[in-house]
């Protein structure tokens, strides 16, 4: 299969063996690419790698991700305390630094993407006023 840059998603999908009928790249409901290692984790469920898509795609507008575990729950068809679960097993893994923010509001969700040597590089959460990494 070739992946020149200068062909067209569609040209490319043409040669798969998925087929994407009345999907559109730019939906008005938008998509979520999930980077390969994180699904090909073994140590992590299921509910937890859908756990950090979610968390992803609302990541999309800002650095960060500002969801409630209400609305986590209420996205993925879940209770709270699964959520819970789930948003733990990824803090554990290294791929989420929760920063809580007070009483009243909601935390702030920090995805590590950071892989070195097929390995999560675990991070430290980015302090008030400090400049996140490029």
């Amino acid at each position: 299969m070739d992946f020149q840059t200068d062909r067209h998603i569609g040209n490319i999908l043409k040669e798969r063996n998925i087929i994407l009928r009345g999907a559109d790249a730019a939906t008005s409901q938008g998509y979520t690419q999930v980077p390969n290692f994180l699904l090909k984790m073994k140590d992590l469920s299921s509910g937890d790698k859908m756990a950090f898509a979610m968390l992803l795609s609302y990541a999309w507008q800002n650095d960060f991700s500002f969801p409630g575990q209400a609305k986590l729950a209420e996205d993925m068809g879940l209770t709270e305390r699964s959520v819970r679960r789930h948003v733990q097993a990824l803090e554990d893994a290294g791929l989420l630094v929760i920063q809580q923010r007070g009483q009243g509001k909601t935390n702030i969700y920090e995805l590590n993407l950071v892989v070195t040597k097929g390995k999560v590089r675990k991070v430290r959460p980015i302090q008030s006023g400090q400049k996140r990494p490029v």
